[in-house]
């Protein structure tokens, strides 16, 4: 994968400072990685009432069902942040993806996953 032209869609689909996408072969390694270890690796609520994840949670959790998962909810009692997650398999790879953003202007999990899946077209990651 062209980790520049990657990085270029998703920055157009989705990007902000609170941005993570990661994917990773089926329960197995990771290939890519949008944003910096640190913003990946922070927690925030499941919105599943689960407590708290990390996207690498997420993406485990894809990597060993398949089962998509698109999922949001405030981070503050007043509603004013808010939390995306997305997660799915790559059509037409054995490859699966996860991605959070959190923030005052978060996308909801299944308009990341609509944004993203159209990013991974434009960089030529999915065939569908």
């Amino acid at each position: 994968m062209d980790k520049d032209a990657l990085d270029a869609a998703i920055s157009r689909a989705i990007g902000d400072p609170n941005t993570c996408v990661v994917i990773a072969e089926t329960g197995g390694r990771t290939l890519y990685r949008y944003n910096t270890a640190t913003t990946c690796a922070k927690r925030y609520t499941s919105c599943d009432g689960a407590g708290e994840m990390t996207v690498g949670d997420l993406l485990d959790a894809v990597g060993k069902d398949g089962r998509p998962r698109y999922l949001s909810c405030p981070t503050l009692a007043d509603r004013s942040r808010g939390v995306g997650w997305a997660a799915a398999p790559i059509p037409g790879k054995d490859q699966v993806y996860a991605a959070v953003m959190e923030g005052d202007r978060s996308f909801p999990g299944r308009m990341m996953a609509d944004r993203l899946e159209a990013a991974f077209r434009r960089a030529k990651v999915s065939s569908e």
